[in-house]
Protein backbone atom coordinates (compact mmCIF):
# COMPACT_ATOMS: atom_id res chain seq x y z
CA UNK A 1 0.00 0.00 0.00
CA UNK A 2 1.42 3.38 -0.97
CA UNK A 3 0.67 6.60 0.87
CA UNK A 4 -1.48 9.18 -0.91
CA UNK A 5 0.44 11.81 -2.87
CA UNK A 6 0.23 15.28 -1.51
CA UNK A 7 -0.65 18.13 -3.80
CA UNK A 8 1.76 21.05 -3.82
CA UNK A 9 0.09 24.33 -2.96
CA UNK A 10 0.45 27.18 -5.39
CA UNK A 11 1.68 30.47 -3.87
CA UNK A 12 -0.87 33.22 -3.60
CA UNK A 13 0.04 36.37 -5.44
CA UNK A 14 -0.77 38.96 -2.82
CA UNK A 15 1.34 42.08 -2.35
CA UNK A 16 3.40 42.06 0.86
CA UNK A 17 2.08 44.25 3.66
CA UNK A 18 3.59 47.75 3.77
CA UNK A 19 6.31 48.34 6.37
CA UNK A 20 5.27 50.22 9.51
CA UNK A 21 6.07 53.94 9.60
CA UNK A 22 9.33 54.80 11.37
CA UNK A 23 7.90 57.40 13.74
CA UNK A 24 5.46 54.99 15.39
CA UNK A 25 6.36 52.21 17.84
CA UNK A 26 6.36 48.82 16.12
CA UNK A 27 4.86 45.49 16.93
CA UNK A 28 2.93 46.15 20.10
CA UNK A 29 6.06 45.68 22.25
CA UNK A 30 6.53 49.42 22.56
CA UNK A 31 10.02 49.23 21.06
CA UNK A 32 11.13 51.84 18.57
CA UNK A 33 13.20 50.97 15.52
CA UNK A 34 16.96 51.26 16.06
CA UNK A 35 18.55 54.66 15.67
CA UNK A 36 20.73 55.24 12.68
CA UNK A 37 24.39 54.69 13.49
CA UNK A 38 25.52 58.16 12.45
CA UNK A 39 23.26 59.58 15.15
CA UNK A 40 25.17 57.57 17.76
CA UNK A 41 28.62 58.53 16.51
CA UNK A 42 28.16 62.13 15.42
CA UNK A 43 30.67 63.61 12.98
CA UNK A 44 33.18 61.24 11.48
CA UNK A 45 36.51 62.54 12.69
CA UNK A 46 39.84 60.96 13.45
CA UNK A 47 39.78 57.55 15.05
CA UNK A 48 42.19 56.14 17.58
CA UNK A 49 44.37 53.26 16.35
CA UNK A 50 42.30 50.54 18.02
CA UNK A 51 42.56 46.90 17.02
CA UNK A 52 39.94 44.19 17.59
CA UNK A 53 42.06 42.65 20.35
CA UNK A 54 42.93 45.93 22.11
CA UNK A 55 41.87 45.72 25.75
CA UNK A 56 39.72 48.55 27.09
CA UNK A 57 39.39 49.41 30.79
CA UNK A 58 37.19 52.13 32.26
CA UNK A 59 38.96 54.71 34.42
CA UNK A 60 35.88 56.43 35.81
CA UNK A 61 32.14 56.12 36.18
CA UNK A 62 30.01 57.48 33.34
CA UNK A 63 29.36 61.22 33.66
CA UNK A 64 25.74 62.40 33.61
CA UNK A 65 26.31 64.07 30.22
CA UNK A 66 27.42 60.82 28.53
CA UNK A 67 25.33 59.24 25.80
CA UNK A 68 23.52 56.00 26.73
CA UNK A 69 25.86 53.93 24.56
CA UNK A 70 28.91 55.51 26.20
CA UNK A 71 27.47 54.91 29.67
CA UNK A 72 26.80 51.27 28.82
CA UNK A 73 30.33 50.92 27.46
CA UNK A 74 31.86 52.41 30.60
CA UNK A 75 29.80 50.16 32.89
CA UNK A 76 30.74 47.15 30.80
CA UNK A 77 34.48 47.87 30.87
CA UNK A 78 35.03 47.74 34.63
CA UNK A 79 37.19 44.69 33.88
CA UNK A 80 39.38 44.60 30.74
CA UNK A 81 37.47 43.64 27.58
CA UNK A 82 38.58 43.51 23.97
CA UNK A 83 37.00 45.77 21.38
CA UNK A 84 35.45 42.73 19.69
CA UNK A 85 33.81 41.64 22.98
CA UNK A 86 32.48 45.15 23.60
CA UNK A 87 31.00 45.22 20.12
CA UNK A 88 29.31 41.87 20.69
CA UNK A 89 27.93 42.76 24.14
CA UNK A 90 26.57 46.14 22.99
CA UNK A 91 25.29 44.69 19.69
CA UNK A 92 26.95 47.53 17.74
CA UNK A 93 29.27 47.36 14.72
CA UNK A 94 33.02 47.59 15.30
CA UNK A 95 33.17 50.94 13.48
CA UNK A 96 30.64 52.50 15.85
CA UNK A 97 32.41 51.09 18.91
CA UNK A 98 35.71 52.48 17.60
CA UNK A 99 34.21 55.98 17.28
CA UNK A 100 32.68 55.77 20.78
CA UNK A 101 35.99 54.55 22.23
CA UNK A 102 37.89 57.36 20.49
CA UNK A 103 35.64 59.90 22.19
CA UNK A 104 36.09 58.19 25.57
CA UNK A 105 39.87 57.96 25.11
CA UNK A 106 39.99 61.67 24.31
CA UNK A 107 37.99 62.43 27.48
CA UNK A 108 40.35 60.06 29.40
CA UNK A 109 37.44 57.97 30.68
CA UNK A 110 38.94 54.71 29.36
CA UNK A 111 42.41 53.30 28.83
CA UNK A 112 43.47 51.19 25.86
CA UNK A 113 46.00 48.44 26.53
CA UNK A 114 47.80 46.27 24.05
CA UNK A 115 46.92 42.58 24.41
CA UNK A 116 49.33 40.30 26.22
CA UNK A 117 51.63 38.71 23.67
CA UNK A 118 52.65 35.14 24.35
CA UNK A 119 56.22 34.07 23.76
CA UNK A 120 56.84 31.93 20.73
CA UNK A 121 58.66 29.32 22.80
CA UNK A 122 58.07 28.31 26.39
CA UNK A 123 60.68 28.82 29.09
CA UNK A 124 63.12 25.86 29.30
CA UNK A 125 62.97 25.66 33.11
CA UNK A 126 59.15 25.45 32.99
CA UNK A 127 59.27 22.62 30.44
CA UNK A 128 61.83 20.73 32.55
CA UNK A 129 59.68 21.12 35.67
CA UNK A 130 56.65 19.76 33.80
CA UNK A 131 58.71 16.87 32.43
CA UNK A 132 60.05 15.94 35.90
CA UNK A 133 56.53 16.16 37.36
CA UNK A 134 55.21 13.81 34.70
CA UNK A 135 58.06 11.37 35.28
CA UNK A 136 57.23 11.20 38.99
CA UNK A 137 53.70 10.07 38.19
Amino acid sequence: MTPPRRQRRQPKHEPPPPPPPLDVPTGGTGERPPERLYILTGEDGERAPIDLVTLIVACADPPPSAAPEQSALLRLCQAPLSVAEISAYLNLPISVVTVLLTELLTAELVQARAPVVRQARADRSLLEAVMHGLQKL
